[in-house]
């Protein structure tokens, strides 16, 4: 058995595959502040659905796969360690500054205008628990004043007396020449052994002070609420009869083994919506589909990422919490919409979110408690969710009272009937998403017509006809693992490491080439070393290195510019062709990304940090092939269609009935035990031989919209 598990706000997914390729999915409600009674409560779901216990289940385990949210969860929550920090002196307000981006970092674009809403973030590190320390290493590792080893030593008693639980070091220049931070870290562990202590040089060797230092302090900040979850659950699990090898889910794209994974905590913010990219590259390969858009609406966000030609778009600096993080991860953008996104009427208008009712109390319909209206108490006063089958039957949904809220809180205020108040809902919160798709497409000089989209979370497949079809894409898919699809990219995931170098240089400039002046033997010599670091880290995690799959990039920009951007670059030697290749596709990317037209070769590239990603191929049983049946006859039942307007009849399949090739046209449902897939009038849904769904508009439909 392959396990993959995925912790949303809402839910906790589960997907299972066996040796032969069969397919089992799970959910169960995730448990805030106990979330790993959320993931055994999936396996022993799992497991009744193969007649067996949880135990014994977990018993036949080879490998488990694991998407957090735990890292996320504390930088949100700011309930991480108490942190100091050690700097270099004169630069103990690196934190507090932050390059003047902490009151913008994370704002939403429609807000950057509310200043007097602005805020500048909470501090992970307050400025009475940083140290300076005398000391100083120049630009080229030279040390001009060694480190005074006595005021380190007298810093850490002072922070360990203000009750310091981690340490960062986040010296100047240090990723040139590492050695007086190591030295500081030896005094740390001399002085407060056992404590934690994150190295800038180590999490983030790269140019941008503010960036490192902000790394490794997130690093230590997270540190021991991250390996605390992460050993306990492991332990839970292996006392539970599981033998088989424990990884989790990193933000770059692979899965990491315990050990490394509590050694960078930081890397794992993003992890859960990784593991819906992951997977739907996955699946998308084997569909022959090269670019595509990833969309995960859970019950609390709506996350995108774009995959152009297998590859998803990454970043080097990511935003978390108000600060900024230097390590890479694949580039997921994120809003406040999903099927808890709560509904309200402010000054006549309706809107949707960014807040959200959570896995408790939850929507109105769950009975939980929640008082106030959300997307999913629309879907099933529309009909399209019915309340006697969601989760296959084992949580009913209180429909009228779900209708009672919108009517007293949606409809009278703006004189509708409820089944119109519940279509605008769904409306505006398929037209929010929808934005925010052509922010990442349009925004990014990519067409989406040229692009598939791919939906999953458990109100994905609900309302992809929805902001789908609003964006003008010519079909969208929905995976068999689409409920619990971030779980499947867990599963599937290669074992990855990656290490980079701060490697500035400036070429190019006037009428020179853009390459000219970067040396092809300094870039050379630093791939060599990092293309033997990740194939050590590889070979400690008992990866065979000739398994292993190196792949170069490089982060380059215009010169005085403080954005770069991430070019891959093939293997092999590196000489002056594939230096200027790599400048001539940096301007290639530069254009598409900021616009044509808005490359500047004039002023100069410079080449700021080199990086290698190495991936140990996971070797996992693909989903088996669907078996032809006959279907059976399909249900039927009346809904309010929120596009047309106005009351259809609908048919209502079961996705687990249905045959290989089986189409039907809309208006329709296909119901799973752990979702709905909605067929909105005017688009045709296909089942294809793995069992996914493909829905496209008819011809005279998409020549309607246009």
């Amino acid at each position: 058995m392959f396990l993959g598990v995925d912790i949303g706000g809402t839910f906790t997914d589960l997907v299972m595959l066996d040796a032969d390729g069969d397919l089992v999915t799970a959910k169960a409600l995730s448990t805030p502040g106990e979330l790993e009674l959320g993931v055994f409560a999936a396996v022993a779901e799992a497991a009744s659905q193969r007649g067996m216990t949880g135990e014994e289940l977990l018993a036949r385990v080879t490998a488990f796969g694991h998407g957090t949210t735990q890292a996320t969860n504390a930088v949100i929550e700011r309930d991480g360690a108490r942190t100091g920090l050690i700097t270099t002196r004169g630069f103990g307000d690196t934190l507090a500054i932050q390059r003047l981006m902490g009151f913008t970092a994370g704002v939403p674009v429609d807000r950057l205008g509310w200043y007097s809403r602005r805020r500048y973030p909470e501090p992970i590190v307050p400025r009475h628990l940083v140290r300076e320390v005398r000391e100083r290493v120049d630009h080229a590792g030279k040390v001009l004043l060694p480190l005074n080893e006595e005021e380190v030593r007298r810093a850490v008693r002072d922070l360990v007396a203000a009750g310091v639980q981690t340490f960062a070091v986040a010296l100047l220049w240090s990723f040139r020449n590492p050695e007086h931070e190591r030295l500081v870290a030896h005094i740390v562990r001399e002085e407060a052994p056992g404590a934690f202590v994150s190295l800038s040089s180590e999490i983030a060797p790269v140019l941008g002070e503010y960036e490192r230092t902000a790394t490794a302090a997130l690093n230590s900040y997270l540190a021991p609420k991250v390996v605390s979850y992460l050993d306990g659950i492991e332990q839970m699990l292996r006392k539970r009869g599981f033998k088989g090898a424990f990884s989790i889910l990193n933000s770059a794209g692979g899965v990491m083994p315990v050990a490394e994974a509590a050694r960078r905590p930081v890397t794992l913010v993003t992890s859960g919506p990784t593991g819906g990219v992951m997977g739907s590259i996955h699946l998308a390969k084997k569909l022959g589909y090269r670019n595509i858009i990833t969309t995960d609406m859970g019950g609390t966000s709506f996350d995108v990422a774009i995959v152009v030609d297998d590859k998803p778009l990454m970043s080097t600096n990511h935003e978390a919490g108000g600060f900024h993080i230097a390590t890479p991860m694949i580039e997921v953008r994120a809003i406040g919409a999903g099927g808890g996104s709560i509904a309200r009427v402010v000054d006549g208008q309706l809107r949707i979110g960014p807040d959200s009712a959570g896995a408790r109390p939850g929507p109105v319909c769950y009975g939980r408690g929640g008082t106030r209206p959300t997307v999913t108490d629309a879907d099933v006063v529309l009909g399209i969710i019915d309340p006697d089958t969601f989760l296959g039957g084992k949580m009913k949904l209180d429909r009228e009272a779900a209708a009672r809220v919108i009517e007293e809180q949606i409809a009278e205020p703006l004189g509708l009937s409820v089944e119109e108040a519940a279509a605008g809902i769904r409306r505006i919160v398929d037209a929010q998403m929808a934005d925010t798709l052509r922010e990442v497409t349009i925004g990014r000089g990519f067409d989406p017509r040229d692009f598939v989209i791919f939906a999953y979370g458990g109100a994905g497949p609900v309302h992809c006809a929805g902001y789908g079809a609003e964006l003008g894409v010519p079909r969208m898919v929905v995976p068999v693992t689409s409920m619990a699809h971030s779980a499947y990219g867990a599963l599937a995931a290669d074992l990855q490491f990656s290490a980079e170098r701060a490697l500035l240089m400036r070429g190019g400039g006037g009428n020179r080439e853009a390459s000219e002046g970067l040396d092809a033997g300094r870039v050379q010599s630093a791939f060599d070393e990092l293309e033997a670091e990740c194939r050590e880290a590889m070979s400690r995690a008992g990866v065979d290195v000739g398994d292993v799959r190196l792949v170069r990039s490089a982060d380059l920009r215009y010169r005085r510019q403080t954005n770069d951007l991430i070019i891959p670059l093939e293997a092999g030697a590196i000489g002056a062709t594939s230096l200027a290749d790599l400048a001539a596709r940096f301007e290639q990317t530069y254009e598409q990304t900021y616009g044509k037209g808005a490359a500047f070769r004039e002023a100069g590239i410079e080449l700021t940090n080199v990086r290698v990603e190495a991936f140990g191929k996971a070797r996992r049983p693909e989903i088996a092939l669907r078996t032809p049946t006959t279907p059976p006859a399909p249900g039927r039942r009346s809904i309010f269609e929120p596009v047309v307007g106005r009351r259809m009849e609908c048919t209502v399949h079961n996705w687990r009935d249905l045959p290989m090739d089986f189409t039907v046209e809309g208006p329709a449902v296909i119901e799973h035990p752990e979702t709905s897939v909605f067929v909105a009038a005017g688009q045709v849904a296909r089942l294809d031989a793995h069992s996914n769904i493909t829905i496209e508009q008819r011809q005279e439909s998409r020549d309607a919209r246009r």
